[in-house]
């Protein structure tokens, strides 16, 4: 941070992307007079040299919008939000947070933590809330916990190769993900594959703009996608396409699962809608034209049997021998840059009542609302919520607002009036990115970045350390400056250089001068054939998923079965991401809304002709769950029977797609299955 008579000079830093993304990008940035004025690319990281997405050029408008939180929020008995100093909040924060914990204990108070913004200062919170006394808090994860169960227990690890050895595939299948929006750095990569003669598969229900860049594209019904892996398994074995001498070496459970797969090619074409011929030459394709690297997107494990979808698909890289080599695997997630954490995800994302004491680790992120209602002994009466957005994007909605109303108090750390915030007692404003030091890995690339503070935080923004710092000095709280520093850039640096040290030879004075590849690297994953299983093999027989989660210890498929009730509504509903947001961030930023179509409800042409709808009327999308109103754009690009609606959506701009989605855990991993939901449409005249 610079010193303030320094402020007018026009300066330049190496920064990252800290949100919840694929890409993590390096760029530079440059700061005059205290403001981000510039945002440029930075070649150094081979993962992103390209430069951010329009995501992360919207930083300049996002750090310096008139429309941020930055001065504390009281919500008056009008409904009204007024200012108040930041004394007055943390005096009524504290003196709530105490009398609440006295009355009810500590427990009563639901902790809530997002992934709005990663980086090792998050973890400062835990110290505050533990010398509390321990809170309430959820397992599990909204995004892509089934997929990491998935392939911990097949590989014993989640890695994959460095994204520029992409271009050594001579086949890539992007498997229900659309890297061209949500990956784009990605897409360069398997455009320079494609020049050097790779064939591009998509298999998707919708055409994507990554579809539109494939060789072949296949579109199963959605939640199919594990039957689909399945029968092209079976004509890989049956058509000899096996590498059996990789098999008899690094696997256990080969033979298990060839008496078990038991799956027609008839069945298979009924199943997920993909003709026996297609299934038959995408199993060659993927049999002979190795080495295959498999791109599986994170909406696929998105549904009740997503985890075994995974393990299905995963089974594919395995059967052809497509692991351990340049130009191959399975990408789902690189977690070789997070080595600080003592337990990875997805093992940190699950309950362990002995660990997590002091904390009461009993709410499923999948059932927030749910679970908020039910807890007992004692019963919720208030929340504090940071990075995160739970009214909007976690499953049931409405019982979410129930749920948020039967508390006593709540508390939102927030950069802008999201749907989450406006129900808050009391809003704190919450720092952007540019103003406080962190460290940050990546599940994509091998990076472990420095992320500096370049600017003060205006009005009273505090950084979330700051914030604890202060509560816990009000509170009367002995928590040592180790655990949470005092306030100040140059000390959350110290601490930051403290955190680090002896994880690995990296130093912060080293990430300081350039992002830096994680030590003890595979750019290879399991080169060394070396898997941390029970066996030390590739298990695709897993004892554990069927002792942790009682599914099958083979990869298997289970149709999702709906009741008589939801069978009254005829179409299937999913909610995939876009390019212009983060979920439930960026969306309200008015260089996305100028470069970004209004949002739309997508139909294909069958069922709109069907109910009488035209493209820019507004429809009705409900179930039982409830309903939203929002226009309608007719596309051939959506199959019959499918909506598509994305999430992230403010409720202003007629968005809460979770309104419609029951809150449903997926088989293994504790995922939420947002994408098993049916519904029916209706015109709004």
């Amino acid at each position: 941070m610079h010193d303030q008579q320094e402020k007018w000079r026009m300066e330049e830093f190496v920064t990252a992307c800290p949100r919840n993304c694929y890409s993590t990008c390096t760029f530079k940035v440059q700061v005059e007079n205290n403001r981000i004025i510039r945002i440029l690319p930075y070649s150094g990281n081979l993962a992103t040299p390209e430069g951010p997405c329009i995501k992360g050029l919207s930083y300049i408008e996002r750090t310096n919008s008139s429309e941020r939180i930055i001065h504390p929020l009281i919500r008056m008995s009008s409904g009204e939000f007024k200012e108040i100093s930041t004394k007055e909040a943390f005096d009524i924060i504290s003196d709530k947070l105490g009398s609440i914990k006295e009355k009810w204990g500590s427990h009563s108070i639901l902790w809530y933590k997002g992934s709005g913004m990663s980086g090792l200062t998050n973890e400062i919170g835990s110290a505050f809330w533990k010398a509390f006394g321990g809170t309430t808090v959820t397992y599990g994860n909204l995004c892509w916990s089934a997929g990491l169960e998935a392939v911990r227990l097949t590989l014993g690890s989640v890695k994959h190769n460095v994204p520029w050895d992409l271009v050594n595939a001579k086949t890539i299948v992007i498997w229900g993900k659309n890297p061209a929006e949500t990956n784009i750095q990605e897409i360069a990569f398997i455009a320079a594959a494609k020049e050097k003669g790779s064939t591009i598969i998509v298999i998707d229900p919708l055409r994507t703009p990554t579809a539109d860049k494939a060789d072949i594209l296949f579109s199963p019904k959605p939640g199919t996608d594990g039957a689909l892996a399945l029968a092209i398994a079976r004509v890989l074995i049956d058509y000899n396409l096996v590498d059996y001498e990789f098999v008899a070496k690094y696997v256990k459970g080969f033979e298990e699962f060839k008496l078990s797969v038991n799956i027609t090619l008839s069945e298979a074409e009924l199943i997920t809608g993909i003709p026996e011929e297609n299934i038959i030459d995408l199993a060659h394709i993927i049999g002979s034209n190795g080495p295959v690297t498999i791109l599986p997107g994170y909406g696929l494990q998105r549904h009740l049997n997503g985890g075994q979808t995974i393990r299905s698909i995963l089974l594919l890289s395995v059967l052809t021998g497509n692991i351990g080599k340049s130009g191959s695997g399975f990408n789902y997630a690189n977690l070789q840059s997070y080595i600080f954490d003592d337990i990875k995800e997805p093992e940190s994302y699950y309950p362990d009542p002995e660990n997590d004491n002091p904390f009461r680790r009993t709410i499923s992120m999948a059932k927030l609302g749910a679970d908020m209602l039910n807890t007992r002994d004692p019963e919720l009466k208030a929340a504090w919520i940071e990075r995160g957005n739970p009214v909007l994007q976690s499953p049931d909605t409405n019982i979410i607002k129930r749920a948020f109303s039967d508390l006593t108090f709540i508390v939102a750390v927030e950069q802008f009036m999201t749907d989450t915030a406006s129900l808050a007692d009391i809003i704190l404003p919450a720092k952007d990115m540019f103003e406080q030091s962190d460290i940050i890995g990546s599940y994509w690339s091998p990076y472990i970045q420095f992320k500096p503070g370049v600017i003060h935080p205006p009005g009273d923004v505090m950084p979330e350390s700051e914030i604890y710092f202060h509560l816990a000095k009000r509170m009367n709280l002995n928590i040592s400056k180790e655990l949470i520093p005092e306030p100040g850039n140059d000390n959350i640096e110290k601490w930051l250089e403290d955190r680090s040290r002896g994880f690995s030879e990296i130093t912060i004075d080293q990430l300081k001068t350039a992002p830096l590849i994680a030590t003890g690297l595979q750019e290879i994953a399991w080169e060394d054939m070396c898997f941390e299983t029970p066996s030390g093999k590739i298990e695709i027989y897993s004892s554990e998923a069927m002792k942790k989660w009682g599914v099958s210890p083979l990869p298997d498929y289970s149709g999702i079965i709906h009741s008589p009730e939801e069978e009254k509504f005829p179409l299937e509903f999913i909610t995939p991401n876009t390019g212009s947001r983060i979920h439930s961030q960026f969306g309200n930023l008015k260089i996305i809304k100028e470069t970004n179509t209004e949002p739309v409800i997508r139909i294909s042409p069958l069922d709109a002709n069907k109910r009488c709808i035209s493209t820019g009327q507004k429809i009705r999308v409900f179930n039982l769950n409830g309903e939203l109103i929002s226009k309608v754009k007719v596309s051939n690009r959506v199959p019959s029977g499918l909506v598509v609606f994305p999430n992230g959506i403010w409720f202003n701009e007629g968005g809460g797609v979770n309104k419609l989605i029951s809150g449903m855990e997926t088989d293994i991993g504790f995922g939420a299955a947002y994408h098993d939901n049916r519904v029916e449409i209706e015109r709004v005249d």
